[in-house]
């Protein structure tokens, strides 16, 4: 299964190798279509402790590390690395694609 991953804010730091993130989404509500905005705290592992508050970062679900910690802040390497990842499952689907979209024109 997948990880998620989300992009906040960190609101604090108070506690070692763990930061606060906070996370908005925007949706319409069905019925009224007025736009909500809600937002929900996560805390998250950060090891090396370079993040502070007021900063945006991207955290991905992992294992428990703690009672409350179920996720981690992403460095710049894990982003490469999904960033590669998603890089070439849209090359592998576009190929798939372009497969399919052949196998139709020789069927007509």
């Amino acid at each position: 299964m997948p990880k998620r991953i989300l992009q906040g804010t960190v609101t604090s730091t108070a506690n070692a190798q763990t930061v606060t993130v906070q996370v908005v989404r925007r949706f319409k509500h069905p019925v009224l279509q007025k736009t909500i905005k809600k937002s929900k705290k996560y805390r998250a592992h950060d090891e090396a402790q370079v993040f502070n508050v007021g900063q945006q970062v991207f955290i991905r679900e992992c294992a428990p590390k703690s009672k409350t910690k179920r996720w981690e802040v992403m460095t710049e390497e894990m982003l490469e690395q999904h960033n590669q990842q998603r890089a070439e499952a849209a090359k592998l689907q576009q190929e798939v694609e372009a497969q399919r979209h052949a196998e139709k024109e020789a069927a007509n």
